[in-house]
């Protein structure tokens, strides 16, 4: 198997700012994996919160790299085994490389990978929501007028959450998810829930810090408005530990270490009784195209983020006003440009 890797500084269109972080710039690698004439793409972010760098996925990867050119590549499950063994604590470069494995093999078997795993385009695939993040309240209004659009995730956790939801409100009748990146308290989440919900929101992601979840439990019984884990649930074994406290999972292929865990954790959230979305970090289409293979599983999706970028490196699923255009190219349908 020969191992190419592709780096990109991500622009992004308007500073990205969230609770705890600013940026204007991701740095983002791709891993190419080829075999028998067939290539297949996958995308790992850079991240600070979770200590992931380019330098050190790129090393640990050049560290592996003897080791992979060997290995023979048959399934992604047999190929995510190994990875799992090899890296254990790095699901960054994991899902990379197990994103693109799954593509070589959609490729390979001449079919998208959502029909690969029995699944069919239906007439309920959700609809991405676009990402506001915080700014300046009259800054927030123009992006919404910039880009309307039927669902917007706004991202809070500021001395003004509510006056920003109201002042939004006032222009534009769309669906609004909050998400505070572990930014509030019990109190504070309860007390917003209530206004939120007369506000027309649909949900609040990740109200408290993730090291907090033994309290969500009270959260979870007075809140509003359903909740939905991310910092909460990683890995496959966050899963069974989001129960009684969230309402749906926000499972992120980077985290959890790509396709292959996502989709047991998906099936392992539904068996629980929670609803599931998929999310993603500031990704291009290659990262993007990967979660779009998911959509029939999903109740929830957010993957705006290559709509986010003013230098997508990538061309691969089309979204339209929210609304994602089934996939029809084999693997995750994705290719790089020129």
């Amino acid at each position: 198997m020969q191992i190419k890797l592709h780096t990109f500084d991500l622009r992004l269109r308007h500073t990205f700012r969230i609770s705890r972080e600013a940026r204007n710039v991701q740095q983002n690698f791709v891993v190419e994996l080829a075999q028998d004439g067939i290539s297949g793409l996958g995308e790992a972010t850079a991240n600070s919160y979770y200590g992931m760098t380019i330098e050190s996925m790129t090393n640990r990867l050049g560290s592996l790299r003897s080791e992979l050119a060997a290995f023979r590549l048959e399934t992604p499950e047999k190929f995510e085994a190994w990875l799992q063994e090899k890296l254990p604590n790095h699901p960054f470069l994991r899902c990379a490389l197990d994103s693109a494995a799954n593509d070589w093999y959609g490729k390979k078997l001449r079919r998208p990978l959502y029909k690969v795993w029995g699944q069919e385009w239906h007439s309920n695939i959700p609809m991405t929501n676009y990402t506001v993040g915080i700014d300046e309240i009259e800054t927030m209004i123009a992006k919404i007028k910039e880009t309307p659009w039927p669902i917007y995730k706004i991202k809070l956790g500021t001395d003004q959450d509510i006056e920003i939801i109201e002042s939004l409100r006032q222009h534009t009748n769309a669906i609004f998810r909050v998400d505070a990146n572990c930014a509030w308290s019990v109190e504070q989440t309860i007390e917003y829930s209530k206004i939120l919900k007369k506000l027309g929101v649909e949900f609040i992601e990740q109200p408290l810090p993730a090291e907090q979840i033994e309290a969500m439990p009270e959260v979870y019984s007075k809140s509003a408005l359903p909740l939905a884990a991310d910092e909460s649930c990683r890995v496959e074994s966050d899963v069974e530990k989001c129960v009684g406290k969230f309402h749906i999972v926000n499972i992120k292929l980077v985290k959890c270490g790509g396709l292959t865990p996502a989709r047991r954790m998906i099936t392992k959230a539904k068996q629980l009784g929670m609803q599931v979305m998929t999310g993603c970090m500031t990704e291009s289409s290659v990262g993007i195209s990967a979660i779009a293979q998911l959509l029939p599983q999903l109740d929830y999706v957010d993957m705006d983020g290559a709509l986010l970028l003013s230098n997508d490196p990538a061309k691969g699923v089309k979204i339209e006003n929210g609304k994602i255009e089934q996939p029809l190219k084999s693997g995750n349908g994705v290719a790089l440009k020129e």
